[in-house]
């Protein structure tokens, strides 16, 4: 079985557990996330691979980290993950990258991001839910984060905190690539607060 497989097959195993611990329908999940009812029912039944926009959109209308929804294989109370076991996300042929390192489920989803954006490059977020907060810290360049359409730059050494309820980005505009480390903390759903 590939990787995509694999991928695919833990996805559609987790979505089903987390949606019906939840106590969502087919219907309540697709309304809460803005995902078609098809496409949630394509995803349980592994018969395709969502985009990274999909996959985050679920997993903030669940409450629970990307990590979570592709695989739940946790025993321990300390979680180790070894550089080859990070999920990258996506990646340009110029180099850009996002990478999760982990994630918890600690009061809501708790994950860490290493990020690296090459000049020119970037990426944007719709609004997460309410009480979602991201924390960074540019460890490379000169990163112009955006919140709500407005600009920060955020130099190598300095850190940056937002609610991220609402749209923001990620832009590298210099010459040199940016690498940061991000952290985001949702806060839990339960059917009853829709």
């Amino acid at each position: 079985m590939s990787d995509l497989d694999q991928l695919t097959q833990s996805l559609a195993r987790n979505l089903k557990r987390w949606r019906s611990e939840r106590g969502f329908t087919l219907d309540a999940l697709a309304a809460r996330a803005g995902v078609s009812r098809g496409m949630i029912i394509q995803i349980e039944q592994a018969r395709t691979n969502p985009s990274v926009g999909i996959t985050v959109k679920l997993a903030d209308a669940l409450g629970v980290s990307i990590t979570t929804l592709l695989d739940y294989e946790q025993g321990s109370h300390v979680r180790l993950v070894p550089p080859e076991q990070a999920v990258r996300m996506w990646s340009t042929e110029a180099g850009s990258s996002t990478t999760l390192l982990v994630g918890a489920e600690a009061r809501g989803p708790f994950e860490l991001w290493a990020w690296k954006l090459m000049p020119g490059e970037g990426s944007d977020s719709d609004a997460h839910p309410p009480g979602t907060i991201e924390l960074l810290h540019v460890t490379a360049g000169e990163l112009t984060l955006l919140v709500d359409g407005v600009e920060h730059l955020v130099a190598a050494g300095s850190s940056a905190t937002f609610e991220a309820n609402v749209p923001h980005g990620y832009h590298n505009k210099g010459a040199e690539p940016v690498e940061l480390t991000m952290s985001v903390s949702v806060p839990p759903a339960h059917a009853s607060s829709y």
